[in-house]
């Protein structure tokens, strides 16, 4: 990889390119159903990466439900970093990111290492689908343990904000909330994942399939961008909080604002589903005001 250091999307080729070079890359197969928890395992073993290893977004990248704190609560981050030096990465180790979900998946994962201090990670544009489609190989062998890496925490490198700071943000309106789910899920229509329906006042939808081509790869930073200052106004990065159903693709929101240059937004990590947990959370419904 020259070392150097990839931070937002590689390339099936690139990343060919750079498991043949001296410093190889780690990939990390993210694949995952939430419908269906055992199938990012199946489709794991069906066909992967050579050298991949494995990672289940309930057992490695998620903490223990309580009911109250959100579908897929963060885990501490030293409790994330033992998960990451388990699996071999270090300090230095780039880290690519890949699933068979248009990186629904991977971008939780990309984020969480950005939480931890970690600059090297990178998702697969495309996923496995177009490392597929690029003719390259495949292999259906469970990849060797490597040897627990030197993971240390350092700085975030990201921000995020807890449901207090993002219930009084709704007088403030200091920052703009973007939900990355379903529009007929944010006007609270057809609600099947959470026990409640609707959105947090004051929040605008986008869509994180919005983010890609009808190939499956992100769209252009240019475009990305545009996108989004037609939804924000054009307000800054810093000003802006992202949140889903769980707080997994609001991070495929962060990712493709980080590939449109807008930097600095924050994540509510417990997004929809703890906010409706919670007694008197306000709630709207209907088209975003």
């Amino acid at each position: 990889m020259n070392h150097m250091t990839y931070d937002t999307l590689i390339s099936a080729e690139q990343l060919a390119d750079a498991q043949r070079s001296a410093h190889p890359p780690l990939a990390l197969d993210c694949s995952f159903e939430l419908t269906k928890l055992d199938a990012g395992q199946q489709a794991y073993d069906a066909g992967h990466i050579p050298g991949a290893v494995y990672l289940h977004l309930e057992h490695a990248l998620s903490a223990e439900k309580t009911g109250r704190n959100g579908r897929h609560p963060l885990p501490t981050r030293e409790a994330f970093a033992r998960t990451m030096a388990a699996i071999g990465v270090a300090g230095d180790t780039q880290v690519v990111a890949y699933d068979n979900a248009g990186g629904m998946y991977a971008a939780r994962l990309w984020w969480m290492l950005r939480w931890a201090g970690h600059r090297a990670v990178v998702v697969l544009d495309g996923g496995i689908a177009a490392w597929k489609a690029a003719g390259l190989a495949v292999s259906t062998e469970a990849t060797s343990a490597r040897a627990p890496g030197n993971f240390a925490l350092r700085e975030p490198l990201v921000t995020t904000l807890s449901y207090d700071q993002v219930k009084a943000n709704i007088d403030s309106r200091r920052k703009l909330v973007l939900d990355a789910r379903a529009p007929d899920r944010f006007r609270g229509e057809n609600e099947t994942i959470d026990p409640v329906g609707g959105h947090i006042p004051g929040a605008k939808n986008r869509l994180f399939k919005d983010n890609l081509d009808a190939d499956g790869r992100f769209k252009p930073a240019h475009q990305l961008r545009a996108e989004f200052d037609a939804i924000t106004g054009g307000r800054p990065a810093t000003d802006l909080v992202n949140q889903c159903g769980s707080g997994v693709t609001a991070c495929h929101n962060l990712l493709a604002m980080e590939v449109a240059g807008l930097k600095g937004a924050a994540l509510y990590p417990g997004s929809w589903s703890e906010w409706s947990a919670q007694p008197g959370a306000p709630i709207a419904t209907g088209p975003a005001a």
